[in-house]
């Protein structure tokens, strides 16, 4: 298993999450010191939750995680949890946001991505059955 496995008792996984979503009427708040400290607490609520930040972009409309998960979350509750802990602390620290009726849409996109593609577990599943 490569170094990106994460080793529990009794279990090795690879969870990784593509995930993206807007401020509230994708509004283009997300710039200069919001979105600087916008990255400081996605990084440190992600360490919080065990999730590790592999890649972050910060556009002033959305923006893109690509996180490693622990096997404990769901994507909904990594997002919820991210989502709520930087929408407060932001409208905290900038008054400015308080202007949105709330910091973040309700939605959001998640997508799971890894090292193997689909047509190799597939192959290695058929091959598995066959050997049975």
């Amino acid at each position: 298993m490569g170094a990106e496995h994460r080793h529990n008792k009794g279990s090795v996984v690879l969870i990784k999450y593509h995930l993206i979503w807007i401020p509230r009427r994708r509004r283009r708040v997300l710039i200069g010191q919001v979105a600087t400290r916008l990255e400081e607490l996605l990084r440190e609520k992600a360490a919080e939750l065990n999730v590790v930040v592999e890649h972050l972009a910060i556009q002033p409309d959305h923006l893109h995680l690509f996180v490693s998960a622990p096997p404990s979350l769901a994507v909904s509750q990594i997002v919820f949890r991210l989502k709520g802990y930087t929408s407060r602390t932001l409208r905290q620290e900038f008054p400015h946001l308080l202007r949105l009726p709330s910091m973040w849409t309700t939605a959001y996109y998640a997508s799971t991505a890894g090292n193997v593609s689909q047509e190799t577990i597939r192959r290695y599943i058929d091959a598995q059955s066959k050997r049975d």
